[in-house]
């Protein structure tokens, strides 16, 4: 079910719409405007899935409208004028209908709106689907750049603008500061604990006390401090 709104400001026009909508009951008609300034209230209101919106309306045209919108729909111009067409797919409108138009030509601008939503419906799908966090990634070592496994990391450090990566066997610069690694590796697999270091759960071999926090053992020996600012996600861990 699609939420639609229409808006042009002579009545003839909103009546065609509502005549030609009437065999698409997927699309629910919520309300109508007349004028710019309502067409602003109505939509931010009811928050619609598709608005047709007429262009030349007294005091704001439709163009103006979609600047004042709180979120936008997907749009559907429906005027007499021919000459603001290409400004109407600048803003991403899904069509363009000239009046007067046939309830043939409704009906493809219809067709359109549902072959749009069916490739951002499966562009979305293939988002969720598609791996979120890197399981290799490019980074320095001297003069190169080789591709390490995002497992084999041990702990992170900080170092500078830059960031150190340690595995069980070598260290790596990466490019990034050491914010921006916490965003791009996978919160499953690694906890900030110091405002310098990350580390790789699974490569935590035990937890000791130290002082009001925390030190880690990981399991190639080496040992790393947790702040006391980071010292409550160790806390959350021990069960």
């Amino acid at each position: 079910m699609k939420k639609v709104i229409i808006v042009d400001d002579e009545k003839s026009g909103r009546t065609l719409i509502k005549e030609y909508l009437e065999p698409h009951k997927d699309l629910i008609l919520l309300g109508e405007a007349n004028n710019g300034v309502d067409a602003v209230k109505i939509i931010n209101e009811f928050k619609p899935d598709l608005v047709f919106m007429d262009i030349q309306m007294p005091g704001m045209t439709g163009f103006d409208v979609l600047e004042h919108l709180e979120e936008l729909p997907q749009i559907v111009f429906s005027t007499a004028y021919d000459q603001y067409a290409l400004k109407a797919f600048e803003v991403h409108a899904v069509d363009y209908l000239l009046k007067p138009y046939t309830k043939e030509r409704f009906d493809a601008a219809i067709a359109r709106i549902s072959e749009v939503h069916k490739i951002i419906s499966l562009a979305e799908e293939h988002i969720e689907q598609k791996h979120e966090y890197p399981e290799r990634i490019i980074v320095q070592k001297g003069t190169k750049y080789v591709t390490i496994a995002t497992n084999d990391i041990y702990h992170v450090e900080a170092y500078g603008d830059y960031s150190k990566l340690h595995t069980v066997s070598d260290t790596f610069i990466s490019n990034h500061g050491i914010s921006v690694l916490e965003e791009k590796l996978d919160t499953k697999q690694f906890l900030r604990i110091h405002r310098s270091t990350i580390v790789h759960l699974d490569k935590i071999k035990e937890v000791t006390k130290y002082g009001k926090s925390y030190m880690i053992v990981l399991s190639n020996q080496e040992k790393v401090k947790v702040s006391r600012g980071y010292a409550d996600k160790i806390k959350a861990l021990i069960f």
